[in-house]
């Protein structure tokens, strides 16, 4: 996988004009998808709990040398994400390695239904990121990894057909 930083022109030729502007915002999320819904988002959670993490998922988070080959844990949380109806508008994923779970991070791991916008976005700053678009079976995803107060994770979003019906 590369690092890229966002550029519609160069990362997505062939992604939907209309969903552009989710699959690029450095901003909230969680306000964009809100804003078109017209209420808060609904977070369905699938999974929370404990993971050790793939060596796609090391390297996606920056590690590397001899870290890459031990084992890593971390909280990881698979949620679908509702607007207005009773279809999943995305399908989310948030791996929170325990290392960057400390001081004001460790919050994170108690979300529960809350969507992680309401708390990474808190003060509307953009976070430095690193970020990669893909299409997949499921939909158009953006894969981003934070650095927030120094501790680093990552989110997968992937946009799901009744988002993209609704644009």
């Amino acid at each position: 996988m590369t690092d890229f930083t966002c550029s519609p022109t160069l990362l997505l030729p062939n992604a939907p004009s209309k969903l552009e502007p989710f699959l690029t915002t450095n901003g909230s999320l969680t306000a964009l998808l809100e804003e078109k819904a017209g209420q808060p988002i609904r977070v369905e959670r699938s999974f929370e709990g404990y993971l050790t993490l793939s060596l796609a998922q090391k390297k996606q988070l920056g590690i590397k040398g001899a870290e890459l080959n031990r084992p890593l844990l971390a909280w990881v949380r698979n949620a679908d994400l509702f607007g207005n109806d009773n279809d999943p508008w995305v399908a989310a994923q948030s791996i929170f390695p325990l290392p960057s779970l400390k001081g004001n991070a460790k919050r994170l791991q108690q979300l529960k239904g809350t969507p992680i916008g309401y708390v990474l976005f808190k003060r509307r700053q953009t976070l430095p990121s690193w970020r990669f678009i893909l299409q997949t079976e499921l939909g158009w995803q953006r894969q981003t990894r934070y650095d927030w107060f120094g501790r680093t994770f990552l989110i997968s979003e992937t946009f799901l057909p009744a988002l993209c019906e609704r644009l």
